[in-house]
């Protein structure tokens, strides 16, 4: 903090103030400007100053740190210190939420925007507890029988005053407190359990779940919980399937890789998700454990129409299929999608034209014994 302190202290200017709050947080008062603009400099400065790699005092080393830099205004944004403190944090918090290394002017709709956040943060902390939390399944098809041979288990949120909560939505602030630990363990239990119950009625088929990034770099139990989940549930480490995004590399470690090895060694296998959205999905095809890749439903919602889509979901496939991967096409709606998808080698599907995530009891009625017993595949 004291060599993050001098720098900031060089990006100042003579008669400006800095002080730091506790933390990793600091407050700097400018008390000569003459304009926003002038303010917005000052901020941009420091931005660009923070960015640059800080050597530690008496060591060699040097580390980076990011800033995210909130700003309110005398006496447009308060006439008190804690009222310009705290909106200057309502100000810091929409910076971060945009990218870090950024800053921002505190505005009315930053501060209801935090208040909507604040209060889906609540009920979000609550919600474990409250057994508003439930997952719904969508099947994955062999595109080529038509049969079913697993299925994604999607978690949902139903809050009493907040009504149904896209995981869009709740999922990031659940990272972002740490929240989704004991969710994500939660969901694995579910998941497994209900796979296992199904394999006991005779149906084997796998279950995918996605895993954030945040669970597996912070989540020191892990390993544990999966093997948990295994042993309790009854299935074997080939029925689980682990879908995990490309923000699983962006703090990647050898820590990271060997815990990946070490799931991989319980018969769990990864699958990369949302495929082609990312900036540089090629060279973690190569970096991670992976058996199978889902091509994003942003690609497949246009494959027929758009030749651009149609020729990527080909390389895809093609690419995918030399390295020998598994891949599975998501939001495939449409007959046209499926015949296009079967001809150029894709294995499995999932979407809205073979149906919508359900309840656990729902899936059961409509898919279970319907598809397996092979009538879909002579019907299609």
């Amino acid at each position: 903090m004291k060599a993050l302190a001098g720098v900031l202290m060089n990006a100042l200017r003579e008669g400006d103030t800095v002080a730091r709050l506790g933390g990793d947080e600091f407050i700097i008062l400018l008390p000569e400007v003459d304009s926003v603009q002038d303010v917005a400099t000052v901020a941009e400065k420091i931005v660009v100053a923070v960015r640059e790699p800080i050597r530690l005092p008496k060591s060699d080393h040097e580390t980076c740190v990011t800033v995210s830099v909130g700003i309110s205004m005398f006496p447009e944004d308060g006439h008190t210190p804690e009222s310009l403190m705290s909106r200057a944090d309502v100000a810091m918090y929409h910076a971060k939420s945009v990218g870090k290394n950024a800053f921002r002017f505190f505005t009315t709709s930053q501060n209801l925007a935090v208040q909507q956040r604040l209060r889906l943060e609540f009920h979000l902390r609550q919600a474990l507890a409250r057994g508003e939390l439930f997952l719904e399944y969508q099947p994955q098809i062999d595109i080529q029988s038509g049969r079913i041979v697993g299925f994604e288990a999607l978690l949902r949120w139903a809050n009493e005053e907040l009504g149904l909560v896209a995981p869009l939505e709740f999922i990031p602030v659940a990272e972002e407190t740490g929240v989704i630990i004991p969710i994500g363990a939660w969901v694995l239990h579910r998941a497994c359990r209900q796979a296992g119950e199904w394999r006991r009625q005779g149906y084997f088929l796998k279950v995918a779940v996605n895993v954030s990034a945040w669970q597996i770099h912070h989540d020191g139990e892990f390993f544990n919980t999966l093997k948990q989940c295994l042993t309790e549930s009854g299935i074997p480490g080939e029925a689980l399937e682990l879908e995990i995004t490309e923000s699983l590399m962006i703090q990647k470690t050898e820590a990271t890789l060997g815990l990946l090895e070490q799931i991989r060694g319980l018969g769990i296998r990864f699958a990369m998700d949302d495929f082609g959205t990312g900036y540089s999905s090629l060279s973690y095809l190569k970096q991670l454990p992976l058996a199978v890749v889902k091509i994003d439903r942003e690609f497949i919602c246009h494959i027929i129409h758009d030749p651009n889509d149609a020729a990527i979901v080909a390389a895809i496939l093609a690419m995918t299929q030399h390295l020998g991967l598994r891949v599975v096409a998501e939001g495939v709606e449409t007959q046209e999608q499926v015949d296009f998808l079967r001809e150029h080698g894709c294995q499995e599907v999932q979407g809205y034209y073979y149906g919508p995530p359900v309840s656990a009891s729902d899936f059961a009625a409509s898919w279970l014994n319907f598809m397996l017993s092979g009538k879909y595949a002579a019907e299609m």
